[in-house]
């Protein structure tokens, strides 16, 4: 774990269409960067606190929130129903890539100079995908884990536990290999399954599906998947990482492959070396020359 142990603020912003959503913040004492948190399907910005703590002890202040019908976002939103919780509600996925914007804005504003870094998890990362397809975003680097080159082919869409259902009876075994992780997901209140048609409907369930576009800002982009990953692993990871060579414009996209690691690489039993590992690449394209 880190050594420096940063506390956690809780805050909350109102969007245009009146939700109310519920964001963290670790900061260091002098940061040297920012990273925003975007996280997966069915659960909530606080199971990054380890990866928030590393951050922090690296330099970076983090800014995570609790997507619309998740967490803490999504508790206030269905008036406590925990059966409702991973449904979008007014506005859908739309909104919630708007929400991703608008917490970049605050992130901005509190610290307009410092270099700021997307770090888009699962179901974060295939909304950050759609975000530098629709245009310039006010990131000025974007790492994807647990991601998938979004085709019907090379991402999964289906039963994300079924080849790791024989390794134990939580239905969450295909996100680690460490049964902690899987056995604390079940039971976590606010996290539930990742079955994205029931929990958003069709027509946003399909906005997940697309390519990569010529992307309007190039920057740096680290991709970091398990090779075991159900969702897409390496071969789609590869996909992915050469259309934003080719198709995206971009000059700078390093793939790792973890061996063995499932979907939560950040959760995986080499936890400490993919921490390092982001650290490090955001160190060097962030910090280089600072």
């Amino acid at each position: 774990m880190p050594t420096f142990i940063a506390e956690r603020e809780h805050r909350t912003v109102t969007d245009a269409h009146g939700v109310v959503v519920h964001y963290y913040v670790w900061a260091p004492g002098k940061p040297r960067g920012a990273v925003q948190i975007a996280h997966g399907v069915g659960e909530h910005a606080l199971r990054y606190e380890a990866l928030a703590q590393s951050l922090v002890t690296a330099g970076y202040v983090v800014y995570a929130d609790d997507h619309r019908g998740h967490g803490q976002t999504g508790v206030e939103y269905w008036g406590g129903d925990l059966n409702k919780i991973g449904k979008l509600g007014v506005g859908g996925l739309r909104a919630t890539q708007q929400n991703l914007l608008d917490l970049a804005e605050l992130v901005r504003l509190d610290y307009p100079d410092l270099p700021f870094a997307l770090i888009g998890h699962s179901w974060g990362s295939l909304m950050a995908q759609n975000l530098l397809n629709e245009g310039p975003v006010p990131w000025d680097a974007v790492v994807l884990t647990g991601t998938a080159y979004r085709t019907p082919l090379a991402m999964n869409g289906g039963d994300l536990n079924a080849r790791h259902k024989h390794l134990g009876t939580t239905g969450a075994e295909w996100l680690s290999r460490d049964p902690a992780v899987s056995e604390a997901f079940a039971a976590d209140p606010l996290t539930t399954d990742a079955k994205v048609l029931q929990l958003f409907g069709l027509r946003d369930g399909l906005r997940l599906y697309g390519t990569p576009k010529r992307v309007e800002r190039p920057m740096p982009m680290l991709i970091m998947v398990g090779d075991d990953d159900p969702l897409g692993g390496e071969a789609s990871a590869k996909k992915l990482a050469d259309a934003y060579l080719q198709r995206g414009g971009l000059t700078d996209v390093e793939l790792i492959v973890y061996e063995g690691a499932r979907h939560e690489v950040f959760n995986e039993t080499n936890q400490v070396e993919v921490r390092a590992d982001l650290v490090a690449w955001l160190d060097d394209r962030l910090l280089a020359g600072s």
